[in-house]
């Protein structure tokens, strides 16, 4: 098995009790160059909101995608959006990512912006 395969193995371990909590997700993925977020409905239909390096507003702030500030960044742009969209309270699903680093760090910005993970 290869390291993607073994990824998408945990992420749905990790999707299958998210599902039982019945609640928002908000689903991390990441690639060496930049971060992406979005948070999606329960139903598993529609996005809530996203927030990505690829924004031209973020992407004026930083220069790389792919690190730590870029990361925060992010997690505080995606928890001002849910606010904007009425959500508080989300269960956070990392799609099999290890918590460290860049995935870390966006869920502690959430937070402090007021998201509850």
């Amino acid at each position: 098995m290869n390291k993607t395969t073994r990824r998408r193995r945990r992420a749905q371990k990790i999707r299958r009790g998210i599902a039982r909590l019945q609640m928002d997700r908000l689903c991390v993925h990441r690639t060496p160059r930049h971060i992406y977020a979005q948070i999606i409905d329960v139903s598993g239909g529609k996005v809530l909101a996203s927030a990505s390096t690829l924004e031209l507003e973020l992407r004026k702030e930083i220069k790389n995608g792919g690190n730590v500030k870029a990361a925060s960044l992010i997690g505080k742009r995606i928890a001002e959006k849910a606010k904007q969209a009425g959500v508080t309270r989300v269960s956070f699903d990392r799609s099999g990512f290890r918590y460290h680093g860049r995935i870390k760090a966006l869920a502690d910005a959430a937070r402090e912006n007021g998201l509850i993970l």
